[in-house]
């Protein structure tokens, strides 16, 4: 069993062949897919892929998304969400975080949006989902601060320092196409060297293509499909059979979502 722990199933490069993909996804052997919209505007078609694939919808405003196309602010966003998590009662809030890649973004602007989900997820005593580039520390201060029932943390890159202190607040560290690339050795050695208990694996489709599908960058589109393929690259790096790999991260996620079974991933979704 394999879950998706980081995947985008409503972006518009499955437009095409959404209910395909999750049942190749079903036959490649991935029993749940966690799918989390980044903005408002996205969380109607997030609950119906729930609902009509079995996906595990989570609901959170992503920090490249605090700013409208003017640069005017969207903080009554924030009640929006409220109501769609009060309502709903989502298996996690994300994706959630900050961003200190991207030029020409509002750091502050980030943060207020940042702290108010994570006050949401205290709120209803759910995990989070973390979006960490370049802002490992920052993210570490508020989550000391506003301390959440865990999560996932998404892509993580950081350093093995800022990796234990995540796992001390009850985050899973989420891998997945980058770490299959020999190239990315900071993300590898960390996978490797992790606590078993504190690794999770995702795919973050359609982005973070692995390397079976093209150079690292490269804008090939990745799949949920795609996890057990990366798993089996992967689990070599810890000396483990991909099946006692799967078996591991599969019960982590249960673990921080709090749920003996996920739900699973339909047969013959259409």
């Amino acid at each position: 069993m394999w879950i998706d722990t980081h995947c985008h199933l409503d972006a518009p490069e499955f437009d095409a062949d959404r209910a395909q993909v999750v049942e190749r996804a079903r036959a490649a052997g991935v029993s749940a897919i966690v799918n989390l919209p980044g903005h408002v505007d996205h969380f109607e078609a997030a609950r119906e892929s729930g609902r009509r694939y079995g996906c595990i919808t989570g609901y959170g405003i992503h920090p490249m998304w605090v700013a409208g196309p003017s640069g005017h602010s969207r903080r009554e966003e924030i009640a929006v969400l409220a109501e769609w998590i009060a309502r709903e009662r989502p298996a996690l809030v994300g994706e959630i975080g900050l961003d200190g890649f991207v030029p020409d973004t509002d750091p502050a602007e980030q943060e207020h949006f940042f702290v108010e989900q994570l006050k949401l997820a205290r709120r209803f005593a759910l995990p989070v989902s973390l979006h960490v580039r370049r802002s490992q520390d920052r993210l570490l201060y508020h989550l000391r601060r506003i301390r959440v029932p865990g999560g996932f943390a998404h892509a993580f890159n950081g350093s093995a320092q800022q990796a234990a202190e995540f796992v001390k607040l009850g985050f899973c560290l989420g891998f997945g196409g980058v770490a299959t690339f020999p190239q990315a050795r900071q993300i590898r050695r960390l996978f490797a060297e992790a606590p078993l208990e504190a690794i999770v694996l995702e795919t973050d489709a359609p982005d973070l293509a692995p390397a079976f599908l093209g150079t690292l960058g490269s804008g090939a589109r990745n799949s949920p499909e795609h996890l057990p393929a990366i798993g089996a690259l992967l689990a070599p790096l810890r000396g483990l059979s991909p099946e006692a790999l799967a078996e591991a991260t599969s019960a982590n996620a249960q673990r921080v979502l709090g749920v003996e079974a996920l739900c699973s991933v339909p047969r013959g979704a259409s």
